[in-house]
């Protein structure tokens, strides 16, 4: 009697469902027979700048050395992030993107029987790693599709919660939380369970809106903060990330993380990228004026949005299927979000003011489609 071998892997393996990532332009581009050029990609949230120059300069550098394997401690890059941001070499865990640093702390800390706490209308790789770890989900019920951080607190089991996701600003919502209620939060749970501090999108807030979550390391020992240099630094492609806690914390998520999870040339880019503050700031002025570009088109079309931190912005349009069709048609790529219970909803990333103009006109005329149709 032969046995497939699939059917062996975990039950909780076999409940996933894979992440689905934004359409790539290449793949439009076969489907429609439109040119690479032509084609307008706001779906992933990425930087319409790319990589400063100073960190395509390292990058094409560092490919000098990639027959050899990178630096497995990035000794190079935790020095760089010690120094910009003043914390310790021993606290830093370097991810392939803040994705892994997010996975490798449910590596470290979620087992099969323990549980995890997050928001409604959050990241998605928050369920997808706790359950790969066979471990619980707790989903707490959004507040004006944001945290509500009183629920979550009741949420947490004494029993089995290891982890508590904050995602701030909040992705695919793009709500904020003031830095003073993530404080009062992290001064109430409890100690034993993790916060990871998912702060992915940190780079785009208004300078009146930020706070210093790495000097709350001091006072909370929970803490785990999380960031990317794939959003406002640009490097996506390359993916990395990196994670911030106590010497103890990033000791055990080092221990599970794979050795040589960020290559010599993401290394290089972002040692490069941490030292280009003033590209940084041409992105953010870029994502304020193409906030507001966007916003004021689609309250002239009539349509709800969600006040967004981040570089994307949420927009009801109705029959999302349709206009998505319709988008897609025409060149343009953005984000459904059905996926995270906002079935009505897509999520627009911030582009060039060219870019956003294109992605408005062919939204006005999606929206024109579906009435003439009505």
């Amino acid at each position: 009697m032969s046995t497939n071998v699939a059917n062996r892997a975990p039950a909780h393996i076999h409940s996933l469902s894979a992440y689905q990532p934004g359409k790539p332009v290449s793949e439009l581009a076969r489907e429609i027979g439109m040119h690479e050029s032509e084609i307008v990609k706001l779906a992933s949230n990425e930087n319409p700048f790319g990589m400063s120059p100073k960190a395509k300069a390292a990058a094409v550098a560092a490919l000098e050395e990639s027959a050899r394997y990178p630096d497995g401690n990035a000794f190079a890059l935790k020095a760089a992030l010690a120094r910009k941001y003043g914390v310790d070499m021993e606290q830093l865990v370097i991810g392939n993107g803040s994705n892994d640093v997010l996975e490798i702390a449910t590596q470290a800390f979620l087992s099969p029987g323990s549980s995890a706490v997050f928001a409604q209308y959050s990241f998605a790789v928050y369920p997808l790693a706790t359950i790969a770890r066979g471990a619980r989900c707790i989903q707490v019920k959004a507040s004006n599709y944001g945290h509500d951080l009183n629920a979550m607190l009741r949420a947490i089991d004494q029993a089995t919660t290891r982890i508590v996701f904050i995602a701030n600003p909040n992705n695919p919502t793009g709500t904020f939380l003031p830095g003073n209620e993530i404080e009062d939060f992290l001064a109430q749970a409890p100690q034993d369970v993790l916060v990871v501090l998912d702060e992915a999108y940190s780079e785009f807030l208004p300078a009146e809106a930020r706070y210093d979550s790495l000097a709350w390391l001091a006072r909370f020992p929970n803490l785990l903060v999380s960031r990317t240099l794939c959003k406002a630094y640009g490097l996506a492609g390359l993916r990395l990330g990196y994670g911030v806690a106590r010497p103890e914390i990033a000791d055990l998520m080092n221990r599970v993380r794979q050795p040589f999870n960020a290559s010599n040339v993401a290394q290089a880019a972002a040692v490069a990228a941490l030292e280009d503050q003033d590209f940084v700031e041409r992105v953010a002025e870029n994502n304020r004026q193409g906030m507001a570009q966007l916003t004021a088109a689609f309250t002239g079309l009539g349509l709800a949005w969600i006040p967004s931190f981040g570089n994307f912005v949420a927009v009801r349009v109705g029959d999302a299927v349709k206009v998505d069709q319709s988008l897609l048609a025409q060149g343009v790529i953005v984000r459904p979000i059905a996926g995270y219970g906002m079935p009505e909803w897509l999520r627009v990333s911030v582009g060039l003011p060219e870019e956003n103009a294109h992605f408005i006109l062919a939204l006005r005329r999606a929206l024109d489609e579906l009435k003439q149709k009505d």
